[in-house]
This record gives C-alpha cells, structure tokens and sequence, in this order.
C-alpha cells in the first residue's frame, strides 16, 4: 500500500510539474511572438479614423453583432443595426462602413467563411482607414465555460465545483486556454496591417460580466458562489492578454470592461448592460443588450477622441 500511494504522489507530482512547464513554455512563446510581430508593424503609418472621409471595417464575434437586438440585419450572423460599431460609425459620420462581425467567430473566422458570411479580412482594403477587432472569447470557449458551470452549480452551490474542474490537473485549463489564443490574435492584427497598412487599428476588449466585488446572484446566473470571483478573474485575465497582444502588435486597446462595471448580469434589468441566461431585454444570453453596445461605442468612441496611444 505504500509504495502504491508513493507512486501515485510521484505520478501526482510528474503530471503537475509537466503542466506547470507546458503553462510557462505557453507563456515565453506567447511573449515571443508577439514581440516579433511588433517589430513588423510601422505604427507611425496608421490613419487616424477621424470621421468623414473614413473607411471603416468591423471585425468581431457575437460581442460585437449583438444577436436579438432591433433592428437584425443579417440573420446568418445575428447582426444588429445598433452594435458598438453601427453606433461608432454614426457618430463620426464615416464615409463608408463595412460591418462583417459574426455570431460565433473564432479567430479562425478571419480566414474562413462562416455560412453566408465570407472571411472577415476580405473586407478590409489598403485603403480602409479604421479597424475594429473583438474576438477571442469563442476561441477559450465562452458558450461551453458557461454551461460547464452552470451545470457543476449543483454540487456544491456554496463552493467553487467550476474552479476545482479547471484546474484538477494542477494548472488552470482556462489559464492556458488563454495563453493558447494570444498567438491567434497576434495572427489577426498581423494580417489587418498586412491587407490595411494605413489603418487605425482598435482591439475591443470585453465588458464586465459579474459583479466586481465577488458576489453572486443564483439563480439568476447559475454559478456556484465561489465560483463567481473565479469566472470574473477569468474574464479579466482574457482582457490583460488582449490588451498585451494589442499593445505589442501596433493597435490600440479599448476598455470595455471599466465603464460597465456595476451594469452586470446580476443587477436588477434596468441597470444591466448584460443579460443573464434568461434575458429581460431583446440579447441573447450572456450577452450586452442594446444598453451595452451603445457603453461599448462609447468607449471606442473615447478611445478615438485621444488620438494615436496606446
């Protein structure tokens, strides 16, 4: 019996070290590949997307669509005529605008058609002058974490069921998810400055999906209660490494997630910007209503008025 339970603490302590390694390789190669491709991009030579005379193309997933929000434009990809980008665009009057955002893109999207919807990048001319770009969230697996921890709720509503099944392997599986999609994003802004060399370029992070101070709200939103401060870290780690790659690839970082604090999907309907899994307000689940898209364009909007930095 010993020497069984040794060989299973070795076995243990082999398995955590090896992902340990994996986390941190992840890591340096992440590190080291986007520091490549900053050293490509000519940031001096971007427009500045400043209004009438501009071209302006949207890039993005569901975040960006907003799916079930009046008026739907394309059924394909649940877009709505008043997502962040539609709103953005009618604010500084551009002179043309070019909405390719898609419900369920992945960064893989940029490149492969998605139903009717052609590859995003196709969109994008050497002549356009301002990008927007929010993706990543599909690519860790949004839909899939949500329903993971709703279900696990049930076992332990007091615990953190969701936090213990990401990481019982030592190293948090949603962790290195993240450091997986880095390079992928890298790969998106590196072909935007390829195909739009003149552009202005903006990554859109994601806004605040749980309340900030921890606490929850089940069953409004089915997590576990220790579980809550788990996914709202989750979601913040995904923005810092959106904001990193952005930053070390020639674009610019929008915050999305500081202006819609206090506006989650655990406040009462007329104060949040996200619906919760049973949506109040025309959005789909976990998703900004229309209160929310027009926070977004406001910070993009913000972020614009500053001029070039980053």
């Amino acid at each position: 019996m010993k020497r069984r339970t040794q060989h299973g603490r070795t076995a243990r302590t082999a398995r955590t070290a090896s992902n340990s390694r994996r986390a941190t390789a992840v890591g340096a190669a992440v590190s080291g590949c986007a520091l490549v491709v900053a050293s490509a991009v000519p940031v001096a030579a971007h427009g500045d997307g400043r209004g009438r005379g501009t071209d302006y193309v949207s890039l993005g997933d569901s975040y960006t669509s907003g799916p079930l929000i009046p008026q739907q434009v394309d059924v394909n990809c649940a877009r709505s005529d008043h997502n962040y980008p539609s709103l953005v665009a009618a604010e500084r009057r551009v002179s043309t605008f070019k909405d390719v955002s898609c419900g369920g893109a992945t960064t893989e999207n940029m490149w492969k058609e998605q139903g009717t919807n052609p590859p995003q990048l196709n969109a994008l001319q050497r002549g356009t002058d301002l990008v927007t770009v929010q993706i990543g969230g599909n690519d860790i697996g949004f839909s899939s974490i949500i329903s993971t921890c709703a279900q696990l709720s049930s076992q332990d509503l007091t615990g953190d069921p969701c936090r213990r099944h990401y990481t019982s392997s030592g190293v948090d599986e949603l962790t290195l998810r993240i450091l997986d999609t880095a390079p992928k994003i890298a790969r998106v802004l590196r072909a935007v400055h390829a195909r739009a060399p003149h552009a202005r370029v903006l990554v859109v992070g994601y806004p605040a999906l749980l309340p900030e101070d921890g606490s929850g709200c089940y069953p409004s939103v089915p997590f576990a209660a220790k579980d809550f401060p788990y996914l709202r870290d989750t979601g913040k780690r995904l923005n810092l490494m959106m904001r990193v790659v952005a930053r070390l690839n020639g674009a610019e970082y929008v915050d999305t997630y500081g202006p819609t604090i206090g506006h989650d999907m655990c406040k009462a309907p007329e104060i949040r910007w996200v619906e919760p899994l049973r949506p109040t307000s025309p959005a789909a689940p976990a998703h900004p209503n229309a209160k929310g898209e027009e926070a977004m364009a406001r910070a993009v909007l913000e972020r614009l008025s500053k001029g070039h930095g980053r």
